[in-house]
């Protein structure tokens, strides 16, 4: 093995023995610098730890910069490779054709302006920018017409004249750092000396200069530099290109950019260990990764090198994530502040070729929509490999969710998704305990996502007042309602036993922590048997007498059977039915989404229409069992036989 296929996944050149051969287009990187990229492949094992990153300093990255355009996620001779594939491979060029269509509409709008219709955020603007900016400059790569060009220009311009690119939610600026670095680099060989002076000013003076603050922490809104969250993901991955897009010709400032986005994206990395699970739900996931990615394939084309970040433990495993997390009905279990919709996630095919995860691939070449990402991280070895067996449930450790599934081909299936987690973390919800349920193709038991982010005290004080984002607005327990947040809003919960065999996956969630002001002990055990059932069974002691309320929230007609011991659940002609089976005295009712009397009333929150919520309300519980049976209705099948309720610590 060389060091430069090391550095460069798969370049030619720079042998350990002999006289190095530099690849064409990259600089004579000093014998120094050669030494200490020598060090980093060497020292650094598999799976390192964030702490394990060394970065060098500004110039010295500067110099590694390879000089040509393009350099961004692929090189003139990728570009040249993609153009003959593309019309080799029919889904390609269907791919094309959709990207093509898309450009056809951009072209057809307004470019984009300056708007901040909430008085706060920028980002819609930025990522249009971003979008159309991607979609138009692939197209002009692989057709050369100047028709997408031209356009891009003007999308590039009329941003570029903007006052600033809104660097107080900085999101916003690294966004079209993003689009700006594209636009740059892709379209290098198309722009005027006078137009490449326009970029690189906007760049520099909009996008790197604040970012540049934000580092050296002489900004009010560099706070994202320390933070493990999506945001640092975002901020450095649209820095970071940005930077290698000029670096050549702006060294000194690129060189500070490029030395702050490595020292800080590892921290946000380190969210991913030991199992590529995120703890801001699969949407989050998604925003993070598509820019973590996009940095790390940029770097490789840049640089030759990623300094290892891709090797930083869990990352090769971060693919699964979504997979896991995507239900029979095609809806993501969308805890936290998510959307259930499947989004297109490009960067599972980039993560795919680098860990030879085929599975990341196929799972991605179904999405609905299509992006430039789409195309350049195609691999058709990937896309047509064997499907890898994967098993049907896991468990995020660290995320502490769980899923279960009775098959991965079969659309009527079972799906089960299980939360317990942090009420802690960025973008969570008081939601310890929720889960959500697909079977028959449809969603039973959902989550309700997100309220709007507006709303006054949305990210403050007053976050645990809004339904939606508190326990009584998710599938789990409320004890003793109030005013009072519904569980701790400090409290974490850990899946304390997980199991997956062919007839039956479990897990039990230790929730003590969540409503210790009320109970000593609370767990909640979830199991799937024999891979057509679902109980839900939860135990309970309390050390004086308790107001104990059981919620799911289902989209479903509702109909109460004898005593309420069962209730049928019926959507688009298909049934499923719930089944107290402990304790004797337990009984179902049908509630509206709505609030408890009791708890707060924020003002303009969301009004839930197409839910209602199926319940049990106990009185003066301080020992209690709790078992609720879901059993969808198959056509044709047998009854399903009831469990046999034993007690959490037998199962």
């Amino acid at each position: 093995m060389t060091i430069w296929r090391e550095l460069s996944r798969g370049s030619p050149g720079l042998h350990l023995l002999g006289q190095p051969s530099i690849p064409e287009g990259w600089p004579t990187i000093p014998v120094a610098l050669r030494a200490l990229c020598l060090i980093i492949v060497v020292v650094f094992p598999r799976a390192v730890s964030c702490a394990d990153v060394n970065v060098p300093e500004g110039s010295q990255l500067v110099a590694m910069v390879r000089r040509e355009h393009p350099r961004l996620l692929a090189t003139i001779k990728q570009f040249e490779v993609l153009i003959e594939t593309t019309k080799s491979v029919p889904l390609l060029e269907r791919w094309r054709g959709q990207l093509a269509a898309e450009g056809d509409r951009i072209c057809s709008e307004e470019v984009a302006s300056y708007r901040i219709p909430d008085g706060l955020r920028l980002l819609d603007t930025s990522r249009r920018v971003l979008e159309r900016v991607s979609t138009l400059a692939l197209l002009y790569r692989l057709e050369g017409r100047d028709k997408w060009a031209g356009r891009a220009w003007k999308e590039l311009e009329s941003a570029a004249g903007f006052p600033d690119w809104n660097p107080r939610h900085f999101l916003d600026t690294a966004e079209m750092a993003r689009a700006f670095a594209i636009g740059y680099d892709w379209l290098y060989d198309r722009w005027t000396p006078n137009q490449r002076a326009i970029l690189r000013r906007a760049i520099v003076q909009k996008g790197l200069q604040p970012g540049l603050n934000a580092y050296r922490g002489t900004s009010d809104f560099g706070w994202w530099v320390k933070d493990t969250h999506n945001w640092n993901q975002v901020c450095n991955g649209g820095l970071g290109m940005a930077a290698l897009a000029i670096a050549d010709e702006e060294p000194e400032v690129a060189g500070a950019i490029l030395q702050g986005s490595l020292r800080s994206i590892p921290l946000a990395m380190d969210q991913f260990n030991p199992d590529g699970g995120c703890r801001e739900g699969p949407g989050y996931w998604n925003y993070a990764t598509a820019y973590n990615v996009a940095f790390i394939a940029a770097l490789d084309t840049s640089l030759g090198t990623d300094f290892h970040l891709s090797d930083l433990a869990g990352f090769s495993e971060t693919g699964f994530f979504p997979i896991y997390m995507a239900g029979a009905s095609g809806r993501s279990f969308n805890f936290s502040d998510c959307d259930d919709s499947p989004e297109p996630a490009p960067q599972l095919l980039w993560l795919a070729k680098r860990f030879d995860h085929p599975e990341y691939a196929q799972f991605q070449v179904n999405a609905s929509s299509v992006t430039a990402e789409d195309l350049l991280w195609y691999d058709g070895a990937m896309v047509q490999a064997p499907a890898p067996h994967l098993p049907l449930d896991k468990y995020f450790r660290r995320v502490e969710v769980a899923s279960m599934r009775s098959s991965w081909t079969d659309q009527s299936g079972l799906f089960l998704g299980i939360k317990a987690g942090d009420n802690k973390a960025n973008h969570s919800h008081l939601d310890l305990g929720s889960f959500i349920f697909d079977a028959l193709g449809t969603r039973w038991v959902s989550d309700l996502g997100a309220d709007n982010y507006n709303l006054e005290g949305y990210f403050g004080r007053g976050r645990w007042n809004f339904y939606r984002l508190r326990a009584e607005g998710h599938n789990t327990l409320v004890l003793n309602p109030s005013l009072e947040p519904d569980q701790d809003p400090t409290a974490s919960a850990k899946i304390v036993r997980f199991e997956s065999k062919p007839s039956r996956a479990l897990a039990i969630l230790d929730l003590s922590a969540a409503y210790s002001s009320h109970a000593h002990q609370v767990l909640r055990g979830i199991a799937m048997l024999d891979r057509s059932q679902v109980l839900i069974q939860d135990e309970v002691s309390c050390d004086r007498p308790a107001d104990l309320w059981w919620f799911i929230h289902t989209p479903a007609a509702i109909s109460l059977g004898v005593e309420g011991k069962s209730a049928s659940l019926s959507l688009q002609n298909r049934l499923l039915l719930a089944q107290i089976t402990s304790p004797p005295g337990a009984k179902f009712t049908v509630m509206k989404d709505i609030p408890f009397d009791c708890s707060p009333h924020p003002k303009d929150q969301a009004l839930n229409r197409t839910t209602t919520k199926l319940a049990i309300h106990l009185d003066a519980v301080e020992h209690l069992r709790l078992a609720v049976t879901l059993t969808p209705v198959m056509e044709g099948a047998l009854p399903a036989k009831t469990p046999e309720v034993k007690p959490l610590i037998e199962w």
